[in-house]
Order: C-alpha cells, then sequence, then structure tokens
C-alpha cells in the first residue's frame, strides 16, 4: 500500500504548486511505477501532476492509468493540452480511446491535431474492430532496400525518436512495397561492411497479416513463429504497420476470456464488468439462461414420460439427481478439455477418431469406478439384487455418453465454422441430463421389467 501512503505528500506539492518537486516526482521513477504511485488521485489531480511532465514522458505515464481515469482526462481536460498528448502516444493506443469518446468531442480534438495525425487516426478508425488493421500501429521503422548499411544507421537514428520500438527494420521498395526484413543484430554485425545494401543482407520470405486478417489469427501466428511484431500489408503487399507483442498479448487475453465467458454460458461482455450497464449485463446473461431453462423444461418433461417407473418404483427416484450430475460433469469435463485443446491448437477437428477412442476409455474407467461405488449404494436401497444392478449400469452407460458428447459436440460447431466455445458446458450437461433421463428409466424396463 505504499503508493497510498505517498498520496498526502502528492497532494501537498499541489496544493503548494511545488513544481521543481512535481517535476522531480514524474522523473525519478519509471513510469509505470509512478502511475501506481498516483493511483489514489482524482483524474484532474493526476493531470495536474503530469503537466509537470515533459510531453513523451507524460505520454508514457498516462498509458499506465485506468482506464476511466484515461477517459475522465480525455473528456474533462484542456483540448490543447490533450491533443499534444494524443501527438506523443502510439497511434494503436490512442485510436482505441478516441474510440470511447463521443464525436463531437473527437471532432474537437482532432481539429487541433496535425494533417498527418488527424488521417492516421481516421484511417485506423476505418478498420472493422477484431481486425489486424485496427490492431496495428502506423509507427513502424522502415528503409528503402537502396541505402547500404551506413545510411540505413543514419536514416534509422533520424526515425528512432517517433517510434513506439524498434523490433526489426522493414525494407520496402520506392512504392513502399514490403521487400524484406532486417533485425538490428545483423546490422550491428554488418558493421564491418558499412558499403553493403539492405537488399542484398535481408531476409525476403517474411511473414506478414492483411488488414482484414482476424486478430486471432494474427495471435496465432505471432506465438507460431516466435515473433516480437509482425507486419500488416495491403492487398499489393505495401507496408502499412505493424503488431507488437504487446498488442498480442492483449489479443490473448481477450480471446480466453471470450471462450471462458462462453464456456460459462454468458454472452461475451465488449465492456469491462464494473463498466457494463446493468441491462446490458442482465441480456448477456439472460440469453444463455433462457436457452438453459427450456433445455432443463425438457428434461422434466423426459421425466413425465416415465410416470408408470416412478410409481412402481419409487426408489428410483433417490438416484436421478446422481444420474444427472455424472453425466452433466463427465461431458462438461470433457468439452472443457476438448474446447481449450483446439483453441491452443493442440488438437484439430481431423483428430477426432484419436478423441473419440481416447473419451470411450477414459469414459469405462471413469464410469466403472463411479458404478462401483454406485452399486455399493444401491444395494442397500434396491429391493433386491437384480434391481440393484439398474444403477451401475447406467452410471456406466452415462458417463460415457457424457465423455462422447462432450467431446463431439465442440469438434462439430468447430466442423461448421462456428466457434467451438458456443457448446457451452451448462449447454452440454442440459443435452447429457436429458440422456441420462431416457437411459435410467430404460435401463430399469429392461433390468426390472
Amino acid at each position: 500500500m505504499i503508493n497510498t501512503l505517498f498520496l498526502p505528500e502528492l497532494r501537498e506539492m499541489l496544493e503548494l504548486q511545488q513544481s521543481d518537486e512535481l517535476q522531480e516526482f514524474c522523473v525519478a521513477l519509471n513510469p509505470g511505477r509512478t502511475a501506481e504511485y498516483m493511483e489514489g488521485l482524482t483524474p484532474s489531480e493526476a493531470w495536474q501532476v503530469l503537466r509537470h511532465a515533459s510531453p513523451t514522458l507524460r505520454a508514457e505515464i498516462f498509458q499506465f492509468f485506468d482506464l476511466d481515469h484515461k477517459l475522465t482526462i480525455l473528456r474533462e481536460e484542456d483540448s490543447q493540452q490533450i491533443a499534444e498528448l494524443l501527438i506523443e502516444m502510439p497511434a494503436d493506443d490512442r485510436v482505441d480511446l478516441v474510440q470511447e469518446l463521443d464525436e463531437p468531442r473527437v471532432a474537437q480534438l482532432l481539429a487541433l491535431l496535425p494533417a498527418k495525425d488527424r488521417r492516421d487516426i481516421r484511417r485506423l478508425q476505418s478498420f472493422a474492430e477484431g481486425t489486424a488493421g485496427a490492431l496495428m500501429t502506423t509507427e513502424v521503422a522502415k528503409l528503402d532496400e537502396r541505402l547500404t548499411v551506413r545510411e540505413a544507421l543514419d536514416e534509422l537514428s533520424k526515425q528512432a525518436e517517433h517510434l513506439e520500438t524498434i523490433y526489426y527494420i522493414y525494407v520496402v521498395d520506392e512504392a513502399e512495397r514490403l521487400r524484406g526484413i532486417v533485425s538490428g543484430r545483423q546490422l550491428v554485425s554488418a558493421l564491418g561492411r558499412t558499403d553493403t545494401r539492405l537488399q542484398d543482407l535481408m531476409e525476403t520470405d517474411v511473414v506478414v497479416v492483411e488488414t482484414s486478417d482476424d486478430q486471432e489469427w494474427v495471435a496465432e501466428l505471432v506465438e507460431r513463429y516466435n515473433m516480437l511484431a509482425i507486419p500488416v500489408v495491403d492487398e499489393g503487399r505495401r507496408l502499412l504497420g505493424i503488431i507488437t507483442h504487446d498488442d498480442v498479448i492483449d489479443v490473448v487475453r481477450e480471446e480466453l476470456t471470450e471462450d471462458a465467458h462462453r464456456i460459462a454460458a454468458v454472452a461475451p461482455l465488449e465492456d469491462e464488468y464494473l463498466r457494463i450497464n446493468l441491462l446490458r449485463l442482465g441480456w448477456k446473461r439472460g440469453i444463455w439462461l433462457t436457452i438453459l431453462f427450456f433445455a432443463a423444461l425438457l428434461t422434466a418433461i423426459a421425466l413425465r414420460q416415465y410416470d408408470q417407473e416412478l410409481e412402481q418404483y419409487t426408489w428410483l427416484v433417490l438416484f436421478i439427481p446422481l444420474i444427472i450430475s455424472s453425466g452433466g460433469n463427465s461431458g462438461t469435463q470433457s468439452a472443457t478439455l476438448v474446447i481449450t485443446a483446439m483453441t491452443s491448437e493442440q488438437v484439430r477437428p481431423g483428430d477426432w477418431q484419436t478423441i473419440m477412442w481416447r473419451e470411450v476409455i477414459v469414459g469405462l474407467l471413469l464410469g466403472g469406478f463411479l458404478a462401483a461405488m454406485g452399486w455399493a449404494v444401491s444395494l442397500v436401497v434396491a429391493p433386491d439384487p437384480t434391481s440393484a444392478l439398474v444403477l451401475p449400469i447406467t452410471i456406466l452407460a452415462v458417463v460415457m455418453s457424457g465423455c462422447l458428447c462432450g467431446a463431439t459436440l465442440p469438434l462439430m460447431f468447430k466442423r461448421l465454422g462456428l466457434d467451438p466455445a458456443l457448446m457451452s458446458n451448462p449447454f452440454v450437461a442440459g443435452i447429457v441430463d436429458i440422456l441420462g433421463i431416457v437411459i435410467y428409466f430404460n435401463v430399469a424396463r429392461l433390468v426390472m421389467g
């Protein structure tokens, strides 16, 4: 809690307008740590502190504020000062924030920006959400293929202060088409051959994405090839920008959160949990709850078909919750394992035969173990040893059915081009519940009939 302990001193500096002390506070620590010490300040107080930092440092510290603080500052503080802040921010980050503001405020701020930055923001805004174009930054180190190593280093030193980061140097021709890539290590290694041209030094086999590519595909490529950044090109292979690994991490986190919501039968939230409108949150949860309600209703209808057996063998009622939970839990386990395996590309729909065999074997092991325990219990409750066989046989069949359904349904969704996470755990459990009731009473008819 050290950051909260420092708040009185910060507020005192602001009250006494101690500019030198505030300036020293801004530069003394890493920008992330500085932002942590300011967590307890109001957005207005935090902005007053930031005004004592240089424009570049101000933007760096601002990046570590929570989203609510950022948006409050952008909406309420002086337009000219905010425009200066936006100029210093990475292109992709400032677009993400601008999209959260209302259009009148956006127009007011854009009018104060240089034409180049204004065009850049509007162009990035034009790309669909969730695509590579919306994710990229246009601040990229790119050099002409005809430059020598000496000329490249000179040019790079001029570009460096305007770039978000330099992981790779992208080599382009006179039409801005991507021709190759040169790493910083290659440039340094070529210092003894400063007359070598970049076209003779570059690697031409470059993994790229287009602006319309889905962000999940981008993340898969970056992970597969262990890249720090991936270039974004248009249909003519003109270099438009790059997507850096920190943005890919955000995508992975977003996709995992989305899958977790779907697995739990919640429509993915487009905003943070504490910020989303309660009616909107109710709608997101209510859609699936309604679907699951009708699935449970089908279970009740299935039970109604076996009134005669329930009246004749009342002891069967005792084990209905056990049957339902055994099947639903086994199906949920299988669905979760298959969905997460597909998400991490450990399995593909083409592996369905291997997956089915594994689930059959696991279903036999788990079902057999649970059936043995169920049989011991049913011997005490059932009227005779023969009738007691109903429970273990049913448990074995239901657990195996749950494993197979839980594994099969996500694979089917993937084959149909849908997100396998849509086959949520409660939905799988609902299907297996109905199946469990049907199996239970049909086994009872065969054994005791």
